[in-house]
């Protein structure tokens, strides 16, 4: 056997995913479709919702034509109705559940003085109360499966640091990231797993929609200081994460978080300087070009 075909049956026997059933949550755009691609290219069925009816139209379209075997509804994952009855025309269509993926959230930036208790509500909404619905809905199904199962929950590196300026949206994910592991534990004698993946930047539509004006999000340029990689994140780095968490590859890994974020998490603070190096600090020459001038009265 040559050596390609070698590595192809070698990934496909560990990964044992051709055939399997994933429910994903925001799946039809941006992260979410790569994520659903690549799942599908490895032989998973995907079950998707989504919010967005034009990106569900054409994911759609999309995966008819490739004659690939999908379920893409348009929807609300944040409604428990809607989300329910996707879990129902799972069960009508493929009888098993193989693997949860939690992808839908959202924020905005403000200080938090100057949000109220609808806003409170609305970002633990669309952060935490769906993974829990969909959660319950999933463990039942892989429990009465037999053959265990993964969730992976889509959270943030502010789940794990300060973000000024997304206090409640970074306290849901936090929230999300220690459901996660005490879920884990509650499920792992039916060998279903519980991960997060937490993301740094990765530019995506939803992304760019927030990056206006002085509150901009990191500008790629930004990277080689920022990022010890020198580089923003890709959706493929993210769904790579998930075909691995959704797989065999994974059986032994719980209540853990993968952090494809270039070294970010890691760096915590330090930045690479050009002309200086590592520090943990601004250099005097930056600090300089970045005054207020001084104006003499």
């Amino acid at each position: 056997m040559s050596g390609p075909a070698a590595v192809t049956g070698w990934f496909e026997e560990r990964a044992g995913l051709a055939g399997s059933v994933a429910v994903i949550t925001g799946g039809a755009g941006g992260l979410g479709e790569a994520i659903v691609r690549d799942l599908a290219a490895n032989g998973v069925r995907p079950a998707v919702i989504d919010i967005d009816r034009d990106a569900v139209a054409a994911l759609a379209s999309s995966l008819h034509d490739q004659g690939l075997d999908a379920i893409v509804r348009h929807g609300d994952a944040r409604d428990p109705d809607a989300l329910a009855a996707l879990f129902d025309e799972v069960d009508e269509r493929w009888e098993r559940l193989d693997t949860l993926v939690n992808i839908v959230g959202g924020t905005f930036r403000s200080p938090f003085v100057d949000t109220k208790p609808k806003g409170w509500d609305a970002l633990v909404r669309t952060n935490l109360s769906h993974v829990l619905h969909a959660c319950s809905l999933a463990v039942p199904r892989m429990k009465n499966g037999g053959r265990g199962g993964s969730i992976i929950n889509l959270t943030t590196i502010e789940a794990h640091r300060a973000a000024p300026g997304f206090a409640v949206y970074s306290a849901a994910k936090a929230a999300v990231e220690q459901f996660a592991r005490t879920l884990a534990v509650e499920v792992a004698p039916d060998r279903i797993r519980v991960n997060n993946i937490a993301p740094d930047f990765v530019p995506t539509p939803n992304l760019e929609r927030l990056a206006v004006g002085e509150h901009a999000l990191v500008d790629p340029r930004s990277a080689a200081i920022a990022i010890p990689m020198g580089r923003v994140g890709h959706v493929h780095d993210i769904s790579n994460c998930v075909v691995f968490l959704a797989s065999g590859l994974s059986s032994f890994i719980t209540g853990t978080t993968l952090h494809p974020d270039g070294g970010t998490l890691a760096s915590s603070g330090w930045f690479n300087w050009p002309g200086h190096g590592w520090a943990n600090y601004a250099p005097a020459d930056v600090l300089e070009r970045t005054a207020d001038p001084v104006t003499d009265s």
